[in-house]
């Protein structure tokens, strides 16, 4: 089973381009969209139009920044003070390459930072490469449900017949 990728995004031209670029790199996940930070952490606590989604968390966050609501660094801290979503990777996809807001967001624990690529291929190969890294690269932490299906195949392969 697939861990989904959730993104955050309220620009309808990066979502849109994203979405783009997350087909095009050919990653089996679904993608969950969520365009303000409030929404996303609905999202990830199963609350309000989400209560009924699956349990479990997504494979990685691709989280935007400028949010309207609850904007990604307030999010970010909002998911790294959450036990249940702590070790959740997240990626802040932005078009700020300002040092504060870099500082910040390493400080509140974000995996990576990305700025966006103005042109269209750059920005293509840039999200396929972080899908696939993110997506299907990545070891997740212990006790989730790929590592521990990939866990009993490998054990299921070595054991005598």
């Amino acid at each position: 089973m697939l861990k989904p990728i959730l993104l955050v995004e309220d620009s309808p031209q990066d979502l849109e381009l994203t979405l783009i670029a997350l087909e095009r790199s050919q990653l089996a996940n679904d993608v969950v969209v969520a365009r303000d930070g409030e929404e996303a952490a609905d999202y990830l606590c199963r609350r309000g139009h989400h209560q009924d989604r699956p349990v479990g968390n997504p494979a990685v966050i691709l989280l935007d920044l400028k949010l309207p609501k609850m904007d990604g660094l307030e999010l970010l801290q909002f998911i790294r003070g959450d036990r249940g979503l702590q070790n959740v990777p997240v990626v802040m996809l932005t078009s700020s390459s300002e040092e504060s807001d870099l500082v910040r967001a390493y400080d509140l624990g974000v995996n990576a930072y990305v700025v966006k690529p103005v042109n269209f291929p750059d920005f293509v190969r840039a999200i396929g490469e972080l899908g696939v890294f993110w997506a299907v690269l990545n070891e997740p932490p212990p006790g989730s449900l790929r590592r521990t299906a990939a866990r009993s195949n490998r054990d299921s392969r070595s054991q005598p017949t």
